[in-house]
């Protein structure tokens, strides 16, 4: 489904602020695979998300989707293979508009625009059913701005226009970390639910060791602008935390040890 090979992204080359945040990665995601990928600070794990969804072009390397090179293509462009979900709640949605309107452009994601671009009386049903399933009240709130919702009404409104169309992959970064704990769990809940329905492709950052061992069948973790570990099956499934942490200070010493502060 998604074939990385061999990128890298250096930022601000030949200046004193060169980064260097992603060297020579290459990834394989199967379709259907749930991969969680964590690491501290400057790890890569977001620059790695931001070539993926053309954010930024990489400096060498081809990203693929479904055997198409993507590598080229304009983030829009890839915007009709791919749904995204941010850690900020307030980016995936559009203020000033309102719930239905936010739903109807997700649903065209990717098709050019006609004539009857407006939501018809099937498409108001069909929100009203999905909207329902989140069992957050919103259903009877269609003309209601997004900007008037909660944070983490929001976030799970962002998450279902991001999957609404159902897109080759998913990508979610950290999308629970600016939310309330009580919040962040239903909302980690729903992205369940809603993967393993429509059987999606997914790549979700997060910072919590916990919700990446207990989350998805592959665990990847990112250190210097590399993949350190590529788990899965059922050695993923025996992983305890302290496992984790004993292997990433084997690999990279000291300094991983206090970055793994980072990692709750």
């Amino acid at each position: 489904m998604l074939d990385i090979k061999d990128i890298s992204k250096t930022f601000h080359p030949g200046t004193i602020t060169e980064k260097l945040a992603l060297s020579h990665v290459s990834l394989h995601l199967a379709p259907g695979d749930f991969v969680t990928v964590i690491g501290g600070n400057g790890a890569g794990k977001s620059t790695l998300m931001n070539v993926i969804a053309g954010t930024y072009p990489v400096d060498e390397g081809t990203i693929s989707i479904k055997g198409t090179d993507i590598t080229k293509w304009s983030e829009p462009r890839r915007a009709k293979f791919i749904g995204r979900v941010f850690q900020d709640p307030m980016m995936g949605t559009a203020a000033n508009m309102m719930i239905e309107e936010n739903l109807a452009i997700a649903k065209r994601r990717g098709k050019t625009p006609t004539l009857r671009w407006s939501s018809s009386e099937k498409d108001r049903r069909e929100y009203r059913e999905l909207l329902a399933n989140l069992k957050l009240g919103l259903e009877d709130r269609l003309e209601s701005k997004a900007g008037l919702l909660s944070g983490g009404q929001r976030q799970a409104l962002t998450l279902l226009m991001a999957t609404l169309a159902k897109p080759k992959l998913l990508l979610l970064d950290e999308h629970t970390a600016a939310l309330d704990p009580k919040t962040a769990e239903k909302v980690l809940a729903l992205t369940e639910e809603v993967i393993e329905k429509q059987k999606l492709t997914t790549l979700m950052i997060t910072h919590n060791m916990r919700d990446a061992l207990r989350l998805g069948n592959r665990l990847i973790m990112m250190y210097g602008g590399k993949i350190l570990f590529d788990i899965s099956g059922e050695e993923k499934k025996r992983l305890q935390i302290k496992d984790l942490l004993e292997m990433f200070e084997k690999a990279a010493g000291s300094e991983l040890a206090s970055d793994s502060l980072l990692l709750s």
